[in-house]
């Protein structure tokens, strides 16, 4: 999403992988998920991400992943945390499981807004 390189992507995925925001809908299939984000590339344009991985560990083929997501439209900026547990097959990812905390998305989004107008507030890269 952060590069917009969905053939990048798309060739990590295996055909069949299911990726779930544990919450929202489910959605199945690699060709589905890459329209949806080519969807919303084109669609919102001015709609960036960036992610800040701050541990990975794994066990056999599961992997797990604890970041700082981010949501940036101009100079807003929310932050939240994720944790994400995928599980690869033949060397691609078969299943993308997203977790995370309403709450701290509501935080970054209102630290975000406040940070249009206090600039201490901003988080410096």
């Amino acid at each position: 999403m952060r590069d917009r390189d969905f053939d990048a992507a798309s060739g990590l995925m295996a055909d069949d992988i299911v990726f779930r925001n544990v919450g929202y809908s489910t959605m199945r299939g690699a060709q589905q998920i890459v329209k949806t984000f080519r969807f919303m590339s084109e669609r919102l344009p001015f709609l960036n991400w960036d992610v800040v991985t701050h541990r990975i560990a794994s066990e056999g083929t599961t992997v797990l992943t604890e970041r700082t997501d981010s949501l940036i439209i101009g100079r807003f900026r929310a932050d939240f945390w994720a944790c994400g547990t995928f599980e690869v097959r033949d060397g691609k990812v078969a299943l993308w499981r997203d977790h995370f905390d309403l709450l701290d998305i509501f935080k970054g989004t209102i630290r975000g807004l406040l940070g249009l107008v206090i600039s201490s507030l901003q988080r410096r890269s």
